[in-house]
């Protein structure tokens, strides 16, 4: 079973498990956010025993609608990689 764990799910979460308010919840939320983005804008963000956030920059390429297989041109542009760190893969993999 496929399910998309959304912000405001993580913002519940945090709220019954740490005690907080929703909308307090919501601010810490939202304020890392903002921290993860302003230092991942550096080149890379390195958090340990969670994993490394990383720019890599997108050359220019032909894409193709896989409807009609019409193709067009998908601009470059930055992406972010995240590397799971070694410790949560092993605990992944028991």
């Amino acid at each position: 079973m496929k399910y998309n764990f959304k912000k405001k799910d993580l913002i519940k979460v945090l709220s019954i498990n740490g005690g907080y308010s929703k909308s307090y919840s919501k601010k810490i939320i939202d304020d890392l956010i903002e921290i993860l983005i302003q230092e991942i804008s550096n080149g890379y963000l390195n958090i340990k025993n969670l994993g490394t956030f990383r720019i890599i920059k997108k050359k220019t390429r032909i894409g193709r609608n896989p409807k009609t297989g019409q193709e067009h041109i998908i601009s470059a542009r930055n992406s972010i990689k995240f590397i799971l760190s070694k410790n949560i893969v092993k605990k992944l993999n028991i």
